[in-house]
């Protein structure tokens, strides 16, 4: 009737333990104790945000399969920012808005990671970007660490495997903070 009983697609599934693993990277206290990030509802939105692009990033140019997985991997990512405004009072007049809002920082920082990304080695760009964005609300923070956290996590993900991934598993070299 609710859906009970029905069988979530693989690539569903597999979105869904990426986007936990995301989110469980996103909170690792090592991020905000030793690397500057803000604990603050800004700062989680910029981690969790910075995780899921990892993840497309890692995906991107992939077979048909792994375009899909990015896509649901997207809407997971909407769906639990939609109900963490929820769980902060957002009403439901107001959701759209705010939705709209976030959707475009996403896009908006989606641009300027591929393109600080394909910078590196060069770390400038990088650090810049996260200065702006993650760490916009701790300007005496040095952006460093945070880049270091980012290349790290990156150089883990281009170690897993297609199928790996496929199958919603991060393997344990891209889990880089504790």
């Amino acid at each position: 009737m609710f859906g009970l009983g029905r069988k979530i697609s693989p690539l569903i599934a597999a979105a869904d333990s990426l986007h936990d693993w995301a989110v469980s990277q996103s909170r690792a206290p090592a991020l905000y104790r030793e690397m500057g990030a803000p604990d603050t509802v800004e700062g989680r939105f910029e981690m969790l945000t910075l995780h899921v692009l990892l993840l497309m990033d890692r995906l991107k140019g992939g077979a048909a399969a792994d375009l899909a997985l990015r896509q649901h991997l997207f809407d997971r990512y909407i769906s639990h920012l939609d109900g963490a405004m929820r769980e902060m009072g957002v009403g439901d007049l107001a959701m759209g808005k705010r939705m709209r809002a976030l959707g475009e920082a996403f896009y908006g920082r989606a641009k300027a990671y591929d393109l600080a990304l394909a910078a590196l080695p060069q770390r400038g760009e990088l650090e810049s970007l996260i200065a702006r964005t993650a760490l916009a609300h701790a300007p005496a923070v040095s952006a460093r660490a945070l880049a270091g956290h980012v290349v790290d996590c990156r150089a883990g993900l281009a170690l897993c495997t297609d199928a790996a991934l496929l199958a919603g598993s991060v393997d344990d070299s891209a889990e880089t903070t504790s």
